[in-house]
């Protein structure tokens, strides 16, 4: 069934504000009804999680539900799914319980490709620990990372490879199962961040082959949150530092403290909007597996269009090659004039298309760019034709102004 985008856009009530929103990659606009099960949790008697009252059962009612719907979005299980106030800070919790068993001589490989997220924490546990780290270098004109450039990097001393499933800066997606499979052989863990790919396709983790799937609800119509993905056995296996009372069952001795429950309310409400982002029958899973298909078919269809149309304006430079697969984001620059000063005249248009390196910092920098990097327009559930056309329209009117020179380039 075609994909209803009139039918999604109303259920949003930030786009009431009549703004174009290209800035989901940055954290999405929200549907009601994830604000509505915040606010429903919030209000409601809750305690800590337990078997007891009404309130500790609600409580637990809203952790379990919440792993379900995770486990549900990505292919995971529940009992796998770690939840904490955002990926950043997962990935170093997971980073420093790692690293508890590295030591000199051993590798631990990392991408230029990579949200700094998925890079820092691993490259500080193993300066750390005494270990070597290897980048894996992708090619700046396509903005493609080759399976051989990581490939090449592996030793029986590699213990851990990071890689993105979406370049958050250029949406470029590699190829996971490949790379994943040689990093396997080789006897490292993968720890992949989804935080850019979960949004716009659909997801299996088990096919990826990652050790370790993280993700952001904030950046798939979620509240501020993150989660990552492992299999029960391998958590089993991790012992983090934490309270000693706490418990130490799995996933729970990861996460630190009383988990934020209304989040957790919001993130079941979010992948169940996903899920019935088209009509369906089956298992939630079978759903979003549907869902999530037409939305990449979708979101495909208008980045055709914005790249085509960007490629017809004089002046305008867009990085990666846009006839590779990748998420639905453009990077581009317009001639003569700054990033920023791209973004303040779209924002006076009513398009937020904001322009950095959005914590990309060696991909901005293996691109050339610098940390001032360039313009990023991604699309997302609710964009429509209308707001790919404002953003041309803005664009094309900048760029015929006159032009100045660049600074830092």
């Amino acid at each position: 069934m075609a994909y209803d985008v009139d039918s999604v856009r109303k259920r949003f009530p930030a786009l009431g504000e009549g703004a174009a929103h290209f800035d989901g990659p940055g954290g999405s606009q929200v549907p009601g009804v994830v604000g509505e099960a915040v606010t429903a949790t919030l209000v409601a008697a809750v305690a800590n999680r337990g078997s007891v009252t009404a309130a500790e059962r609600r409580a637990e009612q809203v952790v379990v539900e919440a792993r379900q719907a995770a486990a549900d979005l990505v292919g995971g299980q529940p009992s796998g799914i770690v939840f904490g106030r955002s990926m950043t800070q997962l990935t170093y919790d997971f980073s420093r319980t790692l690293a508890k068993n590295w030591g000199p001589g051993d590798e631990v490989v990392v991408t230029r490709l990579d949200h700094d997220a998925n890079i820092r924490p691993w490259v500080q546990a193993a300066e750390a620990r005494g270990c070597t780290v290897r980048w894996a270098e992708f090619d700046p004109e396509t903005g493609e990372l080759p399976v051989k450039a990581v490939a090449g990097l592996l030793s029986e001393r590699t213990r851990l490879v990071a890689v993105t499933a979406a370049s958050n800066l250029l949406g470029t997606r590699p190829d996971l199962p490949a790379i994943t499979e040689n990093a396997h052989e080789a006897g490292a863990l993968c720890y992949v961040d989804g935080v850019h790919l979960t949004p716009h396709a659909p997801v299996d983790v088990t096919a990826i082959g990652a050790d370790f799937y993280a993700c952001s609800p904030y950046k798939f119509l979620g509240p501020h949150l993150g989660f990552v993905a492992a299999s029960p056995a391998l958590l089993d296996t991790l012992h983090p530092d934490k309270l000693l009372p706490s418990t130490n069952a799995v996933p729970e001795r990861f996460e630190l403290g009383t988990l934020p429950y209304e989040l957790l309310a919001g993130t079941t409400a979010a992948i169940d909007f996903l899920t019935d982002l088209v009509p369906g029958n089956g298992s939630r899973r079978a759903r979003l597996l549907a869902s999530m298909t037409e939305l990449e078919r979708y979101e495909e269809s208008l980045l055709r269009r914005l790249d085509t149309g960007l490629s017809e304006i004089p002046g305008v430079t867009r990085y990666g090659d846009p006839d590779r697969r990748r998420a639905p984001t453009v990077l581009f620059d317009v001639a003569g004039h700054e990033p920023s000063e791209v973004y303040r005249s779209l924002a006076a248009q009513g398009v937020n298309a904001p322009a950095g390196s959005f914590y990309a910092v060696e991909c901005a920098r293996h691109l050339g760019l610098g940390d001032g990097g360039a313009v990023r327009a991604g699309i997302a559930p609710y964009t429509n034709e209308s707001d790919v056309r404002r953003l041309l329209e803005a664009v094309r009117k900048l760029a015929s102004r006159p032009r100045k020179a660049r600074s830092g380039r």
